[in-house]
């Protein structure tokens, strides 16, 4: 394997631990809905960058970039349907705040 190939795989894995450190923090640490989804899709961008760079790393660049694109549309409407909750629970509540989650019934 080449030296710069090495090199760049682990220069984005770093970047990849950083984004998930920050997509975790914000799902964890946060009790707005909003945020929360914010941070969802900063962990699946890590992941999805992190796929790509072992598919190159690899030489299976196909498989990755098929990975990724399956991994995209699933993102896509799994995300539709979270905004969709969230905007039921924001018009049942008033609020983002998931404090106020516990006080539905249904």
């Amino acid at each position: 394997m080449n030296m710069d190939v090495m090199q760049l795989f682990w220069i984005t894995g770093l970047f990849v631990l950083l984004l998930g450190v920050v997509g975790a923090y914000c799902v964890l640490m946060t009790r707005n809905l909003v945020r929360a989804l914010i941070g969802l899709e900063i962990l699946v961008k890590a992941v999805t960058l992190l796929l790509v760079v072992a598919g190159y790393v690899s030489g299976h660049e196909a498989l990755a970039q098929s990975l990724v694109i399956t991994l995209i549309v699933i993102e896509v409407v799994v995300m539709t349907v979270a905004v969709g909750v969230v905007f039921g629970i924001r018009g049942n509540t008033g609020s983002l705040d998931t404090r106020h989650i516990r006080n539905l019934k249904g």
